[in-house]
């Protein structure tokens, strides 16, 4: 018997412009918005058809996932789309996370290593693989320990799917409120992915000016 399709949670947080100009925008996705429509038709509201209303124009050049809240370049502009996904390519964009995770990390810094592949039989989700997982770096600071978690800034040097929760999950330490990687206490401990994309800096795809733009999570 065929299963009934997944229909992701609509959520009515409005999208906040954080900086507009001709070429891009830079808007905070809120959790629960997918970031491009989904294949069924009942998962076409997102954050890009949405935007589409006031900019006809607007295209994506990334994705947050569904539960992740924060940051995301808008292009306006196929001539902006093409360079952004360049800079993208090519690592010239910096990106910044903050997370809350299970436990308390002993390490005041350090470095994930890990490649990820995907995990065919239990779509969507990843797993580590050495053998044909793809390089996945990670790099993450502790800014804040509490009795049962940590708080951290994390920088994901490459940009795999899922990376910033596998590998978090990898050390031991899920992020709070993940349905995918979490074990039972640590997805009761969030209503939510304790997961937001904080900060972005890049050159603008016209000016070349340098752009870092912040957006405080929301927990």
């Amino acid at each position: 018997m065929e299963m009934p399709p997944y229909l992701v949670p609509h959520s009515s947080e409005p999208i906040e412009i954080l900086y507009a100009d001709a070429d891009l925008l830079l808007v905070r996705k809120p959790d629960l918005l997918l970031s491009v429509p989904g294949r069924h038709p009942l998962n076409r509201d997102c954050l890009i058809t949405r935007l589409q209303a006031d900019y006809p124009s607007a295209r994506t050049v990334h994705r947050l996932d569904l539960d992740t809240s924060g940051i995301m370049i808008i292009a306006l502009s196929a001539q902006s789309q093409s360079v952004l996904g360049r800079l993208f390519q090519e690592r010239r964009v910096c990106k910044e996370y903050e997370a809350v995770v299970y436990g308390q990390v002993t390490a005041d810094s350090g470095e994930i290593d890990l490649p990820i592949a995907r995990d065919w039989e239990n779509r969507p989700r990843q797993k580590i693989c050495r053998r044909t997982g793809r390089h996945a770096l990670t790099l993450y600071t502790v800014t804040e320990r509490r009795d049962d978690r940590t708080r951290l800034l994390l920088e994901p040097v490459t940009g795999r799917s899922h990376q910033l929760r596998i590998h978090m999950a990898s050390l031991g330490h899920p992020i709070l409120g993940c349905d995918m990687y979490a074990h039972p206490q640590a997805l009761a401990m969030a209503s939510r992915l304790l997961l937001h994309a904080s900060r972005i800096a890049f050159p603008h795809p016209v000016t070349e000016e340098w752009m870092d733009v912040s957006c405080p999570p929301p927990f």
